[in-house]
């Protein structure tokens, strides 16, 4: 029995947890995207319930609103697909690490591509949480402008 065996063993499942730190990372990223989907909904909840009341003005203004707020929604969605899929690719890099020590490190590419698509993935949400970050504090200044036209005091 070769003496070194066990050393591959340890090798082998030292690489698989590798992938880990990228799955807390989107972890991380995927808590952070459902918090602020949640605060969207919320704030879209409170806009729908004064639209009900509002005046022909007022209704303009808060159609536009919820317009977007529809659009940041739709980027944490996007962000959200793109964190899963990353998830889903950084579980598959470990379990083709695996794979691939079993089968004598004969498919050493589909761990490495798996693990630049979860990258790629990550990356695209990050951009899309970006860019809903960007929309929510110009639609913020927007909401402040025109509350301090409505109240010039």
């Amino acid at each position: 029995m070769d003496p070194l065996a066990p050393l591959d063993h340890y090798r082998i499942l030292t690489s698989m947890l590798a992938p880990a730190l990228l799955m807390a990372a989107t972890g991380s990223l995927l808590i952070s995207a459902n918090n602020r989907l949640a605060r969207v909904v919320d704030r879209l909840r409170s806009i729908m319930a004064r639209l009900r009341s509002a005046d022909a003005q007022a209704r303009l203004a808060l159609e536009d609103q919820v317009a977007r707020h529809r659009r940041r929604a739709q980027l944490v969605l996007r962000a959200c697909q793109m964190a899963y899929v990353g998830l889903g690719c950084f579980i598959g890099t470990s379990l083709a690490l695996a794979v691939d020590a079993y089968f004598g490190f004969r498919v050493s590419l589909l761990p490495t591509a798996l693990a630049v698509l979860g990258v790629l993935a990550l990356l695209v949400s990050s951009i899309c949480m970006g860019r809903e970050v960007g929309l929510a504090v110009r639609s913020f200044d927007h909401e402040l402008d025109m509350e301090l036209e409505r109240h010039p005091d």
